[in-house]
């Protein structure tokens, strides 16, 4: 999250952390107004038969987590935008500050919110939220290290064991719960908050059926954001992508998130009130190579690559132009564009196979009857490894493979195990090259800690950074540029972490890895879209607050 872009349409502000982050966000509308009686929206998941329910926020197999309506009923303090301008706006709090280490988080609650049972919503819930992780009643697997609160007026500090500056958005977007239901619930790890009167929250949804088929909630009367456009959301699961294609396009369901291949002919050609919004972010799709084996232990093979590899066609044809390209030498995206050093300002990769062939002939390579041969006369290959099934890379891997063979001479294997097959390769280091995605922080951390952070490598096993990359030096960067705590320290590690991107190549990223969304505007307009990223458009995303308050009636 980009200190500099923080809150977005609400107010700028400099980029000195300790500067507050206030608003008022949806909050200024007349809340007693009732909710419109207009049609409801159906959002659909393709994710099969969600067969257990469960309403609790902090289960990730819960229904409430599979479907995403736990976003409408828990609110967060705050709303970090992954896309756009990557800002933050207050939402449970009317302010949120932090400490110049970010070990410290000051916020204020919000005036006038009630919780859906009709009782006040007071600071009590936050510190009672936060404090579960502290006596060990809710299992900390966000990894926040929360250590206490402490209040003073109507401020709350919580604070934390260590930096939260590239992870803010896992404090700001904690579901707060109500102190007088959860203090009476034995066990919040465990519990479906199924019983009468206690999946409560201070959301602009209340929940009003739960079946197999579907789950439907309607606008809360007393919401604090003001009067709902929409008066009831319906969430469906369907049992793929082509199920949940076919309901979009019969306008049996109004709002997705779904890969969708060949999508302007079977969606949006379908009604001119269908639309398709890929929002980037600050991860990317990422070629990662094993730098522990051949061929991927030359440095010099890896940046011929860089030079060879189509990032636009990644874009166009894998992706069906649900994505943005990566070209720039630092593997940063146009999101994070000033986080760039001035001298690699402007400095991009593209597909020049006379600079990749001279790279490789500077470093001992030749050609044999137009296949690469590397320095100990052996002929160049590898395997590239993605899931069966995943459309997009499968496709990719594909033209990776005509790419270098056409240009460079190198033949490449094209593997597509199941699963576990590809989940094992990746934690234990017997891949030669996979696609994977990046750990997202909002920053450019999450690139670099992604491919040359040994903390991710636990018992040889690895959860980030596969191709094991190690440099005492860039891992000290690391460590300093996300527990700094002034902008000055930050810079200068980032100096030494984006110089030995560039030097090194440990990856290649290919491009954005956007949210998707599918929406239409036969009932409402207000959406986020081109030009307006005040949200992403995925219905699972914490945002989905911010985007059925922005809903208005169309026409």
């Amino acid at each position: 999250m980009r200190l500099s872009s923080t809150l977005g349409t609400l107010g700028a502000i400099g980029a000195v952390a300790a500067l507050a982050l206030t608003g008022c966000a949806a909050g200024d509308t007349d809340s007693s107004a009732p909710a419109a009686s207009g049609a409801a929206l159906t959002i659909a998941k393709p994710d099969g038969t969600i067969s257990t329910e469960s309403h609790n926020p902090f289960l990730g197999d819960s229904s409430a987590s599979k479907y995403g309506y736990a976003k409408v009923v828990f609110e967060p303090l705050a709303l970090v935008n992954p896309t756009g301008d990557l800002g933050t706006t207050p939402w449970l709090a009317e302010s949120v500050e932090w400490n110049d280490d970010y070990t410290a988080l000051t916020v204020v609650p919000r005036a006038g919110v009630k919780w859906s049972d009709g009782t006040d919503f007071t600071g009590d819930d936050i510190v009672f939220t936060f404090d579960m992780y502290l006596n060990g009643t809710l299992t900390d697997t966000s990894g926040l290290n929360y250590e206490g609160a402490t209040v003073d007026g109507d401020a709350i500090t919580l604070t934390f064991a260590d930096s939260k500056y590239v992870a803010q958005s896992r404090v700001l977007h904690t579901p707060i719960v109500p102190k007088h239901i959860w203090e009476n619930i034995a066990d919040p790890n465990t519990d479906p908050l199924t019983d009468e009167g206690v999946a409560v929250g201070t959301g602009p949804y209340v929940l009003d059926n739960w079946s197999t088929e579907s789950v439907t909630l309607t606008a809360n009367p007393d919401y604090w954001g003001g009067d709902l456009a929409v008066p009831a959301l319906n969430y469906v699961s369907y049992g793929d992508n082509a199920a949940l294609t076919t309901a979009l396009v019969s306008g049996e369901a109004d709002w997705a998130q779904a890969f969708i291949p060949q999508i302007e002919d079977s969606y949006l050609s379908a009604d001119e009130d269908n639309h398709f919004l890929a929002s980037p972010t600050a991860g990317a799709g990422t070629l990662f190579l094993n730098l522990q084996t051949e061929p991927f232990d030359d440095p010099a093979l890896r940046k011929a690559l860089a030079y060879t590899i189509d990032r636009q066609a990644y874009v166009d044809i894998a992706r069906e132009g649900a994505s943005t390209p990566i070209w720039s030498v630092t593997g940063l995206s146009g999101l994070l564009e000033s986080e760039i050093l001035p001298e690699y300002a402007g400095e991009e990769y593209s597909v020049d196979v006379d600079t990749a062939r001279g790279i490789l002939e500077d470093a001992g390579y030749s050609w044999d009857d137009e296949r690469l041969i590397d320095p100990d006369g052996d002929a160049v290959s590898f395997s590239i490894s993605v899931p069966a099934g995943w459309s997009d890379w499968n496709t990719e891997q594909a033209l990776i493979a005509e790419e270098l063979d056409a240009a460079l001479g190198i033949e490449v294997n094209v593997d597509q195990p199941d699963w576990g097959g590809w989940d094992a390769a990746r934690q234990e280091g017997t891949f030669q090259a996979i696609i994977h995605w990046l750990e997202d922080t909002g920053n450019a951390y999450g690139l670099y800690t992604s491919t040359m952070d040994p903390k991710w490598i636990v018992d040889d096993r690895a959860q980030f950074n596969f191709g094991r990359f190690d440099d005492p030096a860039v891992t000290e960067a690391l460590n300093t540029y996300a527990n700094a705590s002034s902008d000055e320290d930050r810079q200068a590690a980032l100096e030494v972490m984006q110089t030995a991107f560039v030097e090194n190549v440990p990856a290649i990223p290919l491009g954005s890895h956007p949210l998707l969304g599918e929406y239409n505007t036969r009932n409402y307009v207000g959406w986020p879209e081109e030009g307006n990223l005040y949200a992403s458009a995925d219905p699972t995303q914490p945002g989905i607050v911010q985007i059925l308050t922005e809903l208005q009636p169309a026409g």
